[in-house]
């Protein structure tokens, strides 16, 4: 019982030691945080009046930052209007070159219908000269005619189908008929032949609708 007694109170004295240990270790670790705290606080105080009064001993320094900067602002500012300018005066000449190209492409086509139209007034003027009968005439017309094709053909301008059915944006209907030997909404006839070239339509189609 005795040795029992005494293992106790040596647990007990090892216990209490090791609290009294740890309590000691905490009040140290307090003590430490408040004093890195303190040291923190000092230290975010002082660089703060440190470049207050370093502002206000060199005025002088802080005027050449801002002239500094003024003029690299300034530098920019005047780069700046060059480009504009430099930008303006090429979209101006790019405008003109582009106006002179358009009217140069408008020019240039007209001379090309012209000159397929210049043999078929030929060809006119000489019907017109030539003492002849009537079958001669009408041969010389024929002729004028083709001629005419011909040049449509070297321009790419086509005549426009009648031969299906009626098609608003081809053929432009003047009258309207009932026939039962017709289909629905054929051309039943042309008035005036329409003209195309490539998608773009130079002149309807004037036809009578059947149906």
């Amino acid at each position: 019982m005795e040795q029992k007694r005494e293992v106790e109170e040596d647990i007990i004295e090892k216990v209490e030691a090791e609290q009294v240990e740890a309590e000691q270790v905490e009040t140290e670790d307090v003590e430490n945080l408040e004093n890195e705290e303190s040291t923190d606080e000092v230290s975010e105080e002082n660089p703060n009046e440190k470049g207050e009064e370093e502002e206000k001993e060199n005025p002088l320094k802080t005027l050449m930052k801002f002239k500094d900067k003024n003029k690299r602002l300034s530098n920019e500012n005047e780069a700046l209007k060059e480009r504009l300018l430099r930008v303006s005066a090429e979209y101006e000449n790019y405008r003109k070159r582009t106006i002179k190209e358009k009217e140069g492409i408008y020019t240039d086509a007209c001379v090309d219908v012209l000159k397929e139209i210049l043999p078929v007034i030929d060809n006119l003027e000489r019907a017109l000269s030539v003492e002849g009968n009537i079958e001669d005439l009408k041969k010389g017309i024929e002729m004028t005619i083709k001629g005419v094709n011909t040049s449509f053909e070297k321009l790419g301008v086509n005549e426009i189908d009648t031969t299906g059915q009626f098609d608003p944006n081809l053929h432009q209907a003047v009258m309207h008929i009932q026939d039962e030997e017709l289909g629905e909404n054929v051309v039943a006839e042309v008035f005036q032949k329409g003209y195309k070239k490539g998608d773009k339509v130079l002149r309807h189609t004037m036809v009578k609708v059947a149906n």
